[in-house]
């Protein structure tokens, strides 16, 4: 069983071919029982690989990753009956809950450029009035806890991206297009409940949001793999 996790390649195939059963079961399967059948292993797939991954490492901010994950997936739980205001308000909390985790795994002490961050932070803003535009006469009671929720989530960009310069290239990219697929999976969720149907929603929020969360601890997993190698090579 640990082979399945600790071999990239075979995880990966596993990982999307869980994915992709999880999709088909959002599209064309009941909801009850199939849906709380398939729709956890995403997120405990992620868990135990991160464990079996990171088994014997030393690492202080790995307990954040756990919490993370794991207040992702009682979201998801929670998210599969959004039918539900106030399940879905549970829902929307454990996300944020979960994001802030995040939000403090990708902290670090390492100084940064602040004329980098402007342009972007710019960019972020901008795209958020824009979705909050279209959704603002839709959201009602929803109006704080989604502001709320989507401040957060600006925040998990702002903090992977600059986490630039203080972990290897790679471990950089995956993360931040991760949380760069969570934004448009998260935004898209939003249109979908508050606003209007799009073309291949269920199927595009799904996939984005299964690609974000893989990438996420792909690029968290190789930030470990980097330093454990830094430490030995002194």
């Amino acid at each position: 069983m640990k082979i399945l996790f600790t071999n990239h390649p075979k995880f990966t195939f596993f990982f999307f071919a869980v994915l992709f059963i999880d999709i088909y079961v959002k599209l064309y399967c009941p909801v009850f029982p199939y849906r709380f059948i398939s729709k956890p292993f995403v997120i405990i797939l992620l868990i135990v690989s991160f464990y079996f991954n990171n088994r014997g490492k030393s690492s202080n901010k790995k307990l954040w990753v756990y919490f993370g994950l794991f207040s992702f997936l009682i979201g998801d739980l929670l998210n599969i009956k959004d039918s539900n205001f106030l399940v879905l308000g549970l829902s929307l909390f454990f996300f944020s809950i979960g994001k802030i985790f995040f939000c403090v795994k990708f902290s670090h002490k390492g100084d940064f450029n602040v004329l980098r961050l402007i342009p972007f932070s710019i960019i972020m803003f901008a795209y958020a009035v824009f979705l909050i535009g279209i959704l603002f006469k839709s959201l009602n009671v929803f109006l704080v806890p989604a502001l709320v929720s989507f401040f957060i989530t600006l925040l998990m960009v702002q903090f992977a991206f600059l986490r630039k310069g203080s972990c290897n290239k790679k471990s950089y990219l995956h993360v931040f297009i991760g949380v760069l697929l969570y934004v448009f999976s998260e935004s898209m969720l939003a249109v979908k409940l508050f606003r209007m149907d799009l073309p291949l929603q269920d199927f595009l929020i799904m996939m984005l949001y299964g690609v974000s969360m893989y990438l996420i601890i792909s690029g968290i997993l190789k930030e470990e793999d980097h330093k454990s190698t830094s430490l030995s090579t002194h």
